[in-house]
């Protein structure tokens, strides 16, 4: 590929992407596959990536950069964590074992916490992506997935975050519970979704009893799975905010996330007076990847 100068790679559980790069941070070209790092074993990894990027390689080798789940220890190569605090994903890269003479795999590292203790990959570069484009940024950000981490930023380090398995308790509840007979696809509805954060956000000491509501309700009166589903939604996003509260009570948030997911969040801070910003992470993974690539660039120059 003319004007090829590396390659961003965002490589999470489920999801591989990879984008083609100038050396001015331009997308010369991109490509993605569900080969992510929960279905591949150590040697799979090169492949995977191969099957991508090959139509963008040339004779010389090129530098692929990457963050996520890759660097976990069930990943191509375990990278090790930075404790925090620290700046985000700009140092400690570990380098992944290749066999293609073409490719030089470099993985950033995760950041970890001691007390209480706690761990993040990926979301650090989401992270490094909005200092990247607000260096002055001092304050909290949430990034909603399938593990939920709360990071507060002040002086373009990361000071502290926290972890809520929030979309993951979301999806063993709807698809593995019983309240897999209540809980259908599609949008969840809106003002159940308010009623659920306003009853957890108050008593978030009777989620059990709440959760089992959603299928007796179900019985009971023909409860809508829209609304099944908004309740469920509403009362854990409900319980992760009332144990998160230090973090985002009296202060403005960024959320970083996908868009669906970013604008529950949204919804949910707004109701309780909170000033709030959404971000797309996808974008400000790239926009991170960029970073850390400049970083290495100058590093070695």
């Amino acid at each position: 590929m003319k004007n090829l100068d590396w390659i961003a790679v965002d490589w999470g559980t489920s999801r591989l992407r990879a984008f083609a790069m100038d050396a001015r941070g331009a997308v010369l070209g991109k490509a993605q596959s569900a080969d992510g790092m929960g279905t591949l074993s150590q040697a799979d990894f090169e492949p995977a990536l191969l099957r991508l990027i090959t139509p963008w390689l040339d004779a010389g080798p090129v530098t692929a950069l990457a963050c996520g789940m890759v660097g976990a220890r069930q990943g191509w190569i375990e990278a090790a964590y930075q404790p925090v605090p620290c700046k985000p994903a700009e140092s400690g890269l570990t380098r992944a074992p290749t066999e293609d003479p073409r490719l030089d795999m470099l993985i950033l590292p995760g950041l970890s916490q001691v007390a209480p203790p706690d761990v993040m990959r990926g979301e650090e570069t989401q992270i490094l992506g909005i200092l990247a484009a607000d260096p002055d940024f001092d304050g909290v950000i949430a990034l909603p997935g399938t593990h939920t981490k709360w990071a507060h930023i002040s002086a373009g380090e990361v000071v502290s975050f926290q972890t809520a398995m929030t979309g993951e308790l979301f999806a063993l509840l709807a698809e593995k519970s019983v309240l897999r007979h209540s809980v259908g696809p599609g949008d969840p509805d809106r003002d159940a979704f308010d009623g659920a954060i306003a009853e957890t956000l108050s008593r978030p000491e009777r989620l059990a009893q709440s959760l089992f509501g959603i299928r007796a309700a179900g019985l009971l009166s023909d409860q809508a799975d829209s609304v099944a589903r908004g309740r469920l939604s509403g009362l854990l996003i409900g319980a992760e905010l009332a144990a998160t509260r230090p973090y985002w009570l009296g202060r403005e948030i960024v959320i970083a996330g996908a868009p669906a997911l970013s604008a529950l969040y949204a919804r949910a801070l707004k109701a309780q007076g909170v000033s709030v910003t959404v971000e797309n992470g996808d974008t400000l993974t790239l926009r991170g990847l960029c970073r850390a690539y400049d970083t290495l660039r100058k590093a070695v120059t």
